[in-house]
């Protein structure tokens, strides 16, 4: 330990003619400790929501969209899928057939009809899993006497439709893509076999799941597919292998990621983030003003002792480090006070779900934590940085005494 070390812890252990110096001091690491609990404790439960949303979002839409230009159909889209399928890193393809539509049960709703193959959707998605009433079945079934195609549909849309009994007869109404103002609207038939739930109010309201072929005949796409869904074992390898199927297939082909999908509501998530670190660092900031009063009242105690110093030859370098390492205690004290705390009761809400949330508004039943290192290491650094420039001033002011004046009435 150096010589400004030594007296700084010192001069932190000793006991002050004036105690409500004293006070401040442990105020000051009181509040940084509650400033990076606080701090800790919101970053991770907004990491836990946005985990919540980016896993049910993606677990619809998969990691990556291969399409062409536009929208146009693919026809080679089986030869694709065993090309796309040896990819680095993908485990799943399959392909997709998505467009606008209107749904009419005993009400009519707006809809975005998406075909699937039931064979492979399953190894992209999640919708196998979110199906909570019926089942996966997107084949005909037979209903008064004929043959008809199962259709799943998203919770929220079967209750405004009101088609929320399976069995349920539905019809969905398009238009001929060569449609003229005169041109009647196109009525197919549906049976509902399943409701699923995503979790996301806008997918749950206007999704609906039928098979590719039956998706194929109602839009009239022949045997072409729109575009084709993969799935990576890594989500976070989405822009790396994007840029490289753009580079294999260049035009007229096209990918799209899952952050692309969605980059509106990412960019706001990761800006709220920002701005949740940004107010709540305030609290340490204000921590931190404390910590400038304490050391100037310390500086003022210590008049006649950083005089003594000065006359034995400490430098006002040395002087400065003493009450800059005074600062930093107080930071590191606060710090690891408030990071001890913020991770214990995270841990604790992990383990035990002790706050929880009424699950018809937001579909989980309790408030979600996910503890990022980099979060910690991040709120760590600015609580001992903000400490540390706090001290800057009265360390300054220290450095400056004149030891003649400083010790001339003793």
């Amino acid at each position: 330990m150096n010589f400004s070390s030594f007296v700084a812890l010192k001069y932190f252990r000793a006991k002050r003619k004036t105690g409500f110096i004293s006070i401040i001091t442990f105020v000051s690491i009181a509040g940084v400790a509650i400033g990076v609990t606080a701090l800790l404790i919101v970053l991770s439960i907004f990491n836990g929501f946005e985990s919540e949303v980016r896993s049910r979002l993606i677990g619809n839409d998969a990691h990556i969209r291969f399409r062409k230009f536009w929208t146009e159909p693919i026809s080679n889209y089986k030869e694709l899928e065993k090309e796309l399928a040896n990819i680095d890193h993908v485990s799943g393809v399959s392909p997709v057939i998505r467009k606008e539509a209107m749904l009419q049960g005993r009400r009519n709703h707006p809809v975005i009809i998406k075909g699937i193959d039931p064979k492979t959707a399953g190894e992209v998605t999640d919708i196998d899993k979110n199906i909570i009433s019926g089942e996966l079945n997107l084949k005909k079934v037979p209903y008064e006497g004929r043959e008809v195609p199962g259709i799943v549909l998203g919770k929220e849309l079967a209750m405004q439709t009101m088609a929320l009994d399976l069995g349920d007869p539905v019809y969905v109404v398009t238009m001929p893509s060569d449609a003229s103002i005169f041109t009647q609207p196109k009525l197919t038939e549906f049976i509902v076999t399943g409701i699923s739930e995503i979790g996301f109010y806008d997918y749950d309201k206007i999704m609906a799941y039928i098979s590719l072929e039956s998706a194929q005949e109602l839009f009239d796409l022949g045997d072409n597919v729109l575009w084709i869904e993969i799935k990576l074992d890594d989500y976070r390898l989405a822009s790396e292998i994007s840029a490289k199927l753009e580079e294999i297939y260049a035009y007229p082909y096209q990918t799209l990621t899952w952050y692309e999908q969605q980059k509106t509501l990412y960019n706001w998530l990761e800006l709220e983030k920002l701005l949740y670190f940004a107010v709540l660092s305030l609290i340490i900031l204000v921590a931190a003003f404390n910590i400038i009063s304490s050391l100037i009242m310390i500086v003022m105690e210590k008049t006649k002792e950083i005089g003594i110093l000065k006359s034995m030859g400490a430098t006002p370098k040395m002087i400065q480090r003493i009450f800059l390492n005074e600062g930093l205690i107080i930071g590191f004290m606060g710090t690891g006070i408030g990071t001890l705390l913020g991770y214990i009761l995270l841990f604790l809400q992990v383990k035990y779900e002790i706050l929880h949330l009424p699950q018809d508004i937001f579909y989980i039943s309790s408030v979600p934590v996910d503890m990022q290192l980099m979060d910690f290491i991040l709120v760590s650094s600015a609580a001992v940085f903000l400490c540390f420039f706090a001290a800057l001033y009265p360390a300054y002011k220290a450095s400056k005494l004149n030891p003649v004046e400083a010790i001339r009435y003793e």
